[in-house]
């Protein structure tokens, strides 16, 4: 369940990064648009999860240079999951176990088939480029803290069964504020709001991709 979790929230963030966006293509342009612009992005998700049946607290760090698509998160809660981190890019997804020291390593053609909630990689780091595997649809508009705030959903095309991901965006800076996840049967398994959004704070690729030496690393 830590593994089908790590894989679809992460898949989850490919949605992340004017008032006149009318269409789901309109918004992931715009938003397209603002992750291009940066060099690198970074935001803490915070709120609930249920991972085994519990539902639980989550607190992590994300961080991403949106051109080399790479995307690291670093996991403070719930206490199962603080201190693992998980690294994705165009390749691969390498995921640090805290408690047992050690890395698993599996191609990003492979992640999404062992995703518990049907969502893969395959798009990760371009949200324009999303409808070529997700149907993604924009369930509606409010207006909220002075500007439109945009409700998004995607499912892959070709698997009724999958989850769906629903992702909030705000038309001011055209960032995400809030992903909701549900699995196949519609359960609720994650609901996470959006904070301390900064763009271009100097973080290196080196640092994204760095993991613990000494760990054992296991390929998949």
């Amino acid at each position: 369940m830590k593994k089908a979790f790590f894989l679809s929230l992460s898949a989850a963030l490919a949605l992340l990064p004017q008032a006149n966006a009318q269409t789901a293509n309109d918004v992931l342009y715009k938003v397209d648009q603002m992750q291009k612009s940066a060099r690198d992005l970074s935001f803490r998700l915070s709120g609930r999860l249920t991972l085994e049946g519990t539902g639980q607290n989550m607190d992590v760090m994300v961080k991403t240079i949106p051109s080399r698509e790479v995307v690291r998160m670093e996991f403070r809660q719930p206490q199962s999951l603080s201190g693992d981190v998980i690294v994705s890019d165009r390749q691969e997804v390498r995921q640090y176990w805290s408690m047992s020291n050690q890395i698993t390593v599996t191609p990003l053609s492979r992640a999404g088939a062992r995703s518990g909630l049907g969502l893969d990689f395959t798009q990760l780091g371009s949200a324009a480029n999303l409808s070529s595997s997700y149907n993604v649809k924009l369930l509606g508009t409010s207006n909220a803290g002075g500007g439109r705030l945009f409700k998004l959903a995607a499912t892959p095309k070709g698997n009724a069964q999958a989850g769906t991901a629903h992702v909030w965006v705000t038309d001011r800076g055209w960032r995400p504020t809030r992903i909701q996840m549900y699995q196949p049967g519609g359960q609720l398994a994650v609901d996470l709001n959006v904070s301390s959004f900064k763009t271009n704070t100097g973080v290196t690729e080196a640092a994204l991709r760095a993991l613990p030496r000494g760990a054992r690393v296991v390929q998949q």
